[in-house]
């Protein structure tokens, strides 16, 4: 506005001068006029250019200011969270000079009880070497239990295979027994109930023979019937050579006071037997080396009874027949 009122005086000036005064100098107050008046428009130029740029920086001042104003709010906030963590940061402050505090009394006690440890530790070491020692005479103990029983182990399967071996055979003998306690019923079928009993009784056939069928009362001699009986048995025993032979005489318990060749019932049950062997060892075929003669008497009787029918029971010959049990006795005498 200033710059408006100057050119507005000047322009006066001019006119008023241009009026009193010659030509020359109406010509120079020309010039300056049209100089004024370029200066003027040149000044109007600036003033619009300085009204443009007026806008441009109050647009740029407004803007200025709501950046201000939003920083000044964002500088609000960051206070407020600065003061926030400050607070957080002087409560964690005491926070951790409360923890040293306390680290440093663990610490103390720390090294009490480490001093207490170390004691401790090396009383704790002392018994584990002792335990270490007992440890290691246990373990040669065990070395040697196991040894002995790795040595009972061997034993233990040379008897199982001993007791296998041992049962084998028993299986073998008793299949003999029934075999030949089958052979001999096959032999004498013809006297199952006339005098002649077969029976078997522990792992032995026993071939009773009633002394009717044999002998007369109070005689040795064997009768006829009787001796066809044991040729008989013989021709069965000859087919069985691995079989041992006992022929045993049996009295009742009669007493005979005889002053002869018989005088008391040893001698008969004695002399009976001796009887029946050497009939059967008529048989050539039958080894006489397995055949035994014995009498018992009285003292074994099947009947104890003091009846007529246990002492008719009682007056017998019996002849026993045993596998023979060579193997069985060689497994026996190497154990």
């Amino acid at each position: 506005m200033k710059k408006r009122f100057v050119f507005a005086s000047v322009l006066v000036t001019s006119l008023y001068l241009s009026s009193c005064v010659p030509q020359n100098k109406l010509i120079e107050e020309q010039n300056k006029r049209k100089t004024a008046e370029a200066a003027a428009a040149a000044a109007k130029a600036a003033d619009q250019d300085c009204e443009t740029k007026k806008t441009e920086l109050q647009s740029k001042y407004d803007q200025l200011q709501k950046s201000v104003s939003g920083l000044t709010q964002d500088t609000s906030i960051v206070g407020t969270s600065y003061r926030d963590l400050t607070s957080k940061y002087d409560k964690l402050n005491q926070i951790n000079e409360q923890l040293l505090s306390k680290y440093n009394q663990m610490l103390q006690g720390s090294q009490d009880n480490a001093q207490k440890l170390s004691g401790q530790l090396q009383i704790t070491e002392t018994q584990l070497l002792q335990k270490q020692d007992q440890l290691n005479a246990l373990q040669a103990q065990l070395n040697a239990e196991k040894l002995h029983l790795d040595s009972l182990n061997i034993q233990l399967q040379q008897r199982e295979a001993k007791v296998n071996e041992l049962q084998s055979i028993l299986k073998r003998k008793d299949a003999a027994v029934d075999s030949l306690k089958q052979r001999i019923q096959n032999a004498l079928i013809g006297y199952a109930n006339n005098g002649i009993t077969v029976y078997e009784k522990n792992g032995k056939v026993y071939v009773s023979l009633d002394e009717k069928l044999l002998f007369a009362s109070g005689k040795t001699e064997v009768q006829a019937e009787g001796v066809t009986a044991l040729q008989k048995l013989a021709q069965a025993l000859e087919a069985n050579p691995d079989i041992n032979i006992n022929v045993e005489g049996h009295t009742d318990d009669v007493a005979m006071h005889g002053s002869g060749e018989i005088k008391d019932n040893w001698d008969l049950s004695v002399m009976r037997a001796t009887s029946v062997v050497k009939i059967l060892l008529q048989n050539k075929n039958v080894d006489a080396h397995r055949i035994t003669a014995s009498g018992v008497s009285e003292f074994d009787p099947v009947d104890a009874e003091k009846t007529g029918d246990a002492r008719k029971k009682n007056r017998r010959t019996d002849i026993i027949l045993t596998p023979k049990l060579n193997e069985l006795f060689k497994i026996l005498n190497a154990q």
